[in-house]
């Protein structure tokens, strides 16, 4: 049966966070899409990780929200806040909203 105007879902995959013992971290995970890879903390999107080209985009209101989204919003970028701080500052990542609309 085919349902006129039907698109299937674009594949994505969801996964834990691991923790530095190796065991997977509640409420942290990372969204692969093809469009690229997002860093979810709970239900708030933290960072993504463009597919096409070197593009990162960071939540303007959420990138910086917590210790803990802190923690592995680092090891998703694999680098220290002060790394992500200067990167912001030079233009290499945009602030925008990823929560309502995209990026």
């Amino acid at each position: 049966m085919v349902i006129k105007g039907y698109k299937p879902m674009e594949k994505i995959k969801i996964e834990n966070m691991i923790s530095s013992n190796g065991n997977k971290v509640a409420n942290q995970f990372t969204v692969t899409t093809p469009r690229g890879v997002y860093f979810q903390s709970y239900e708030t999107l933290i960072a993504f990780k463009s597919s096409k080209g070197n593009a990162i985009y960071l939540d303007a209101d959420c990138w910086d929200y917590s210790v803990t989204t802190g923690k592995y919003r680092n090891a998703f970028l694999g680098e220290a806040k002060k790394d992500t701080e200067k990167k912001i500052k030079n233009g290499v990542y945009v602030l925008t909203n990823l929560n309502e609309g995209g990026e």
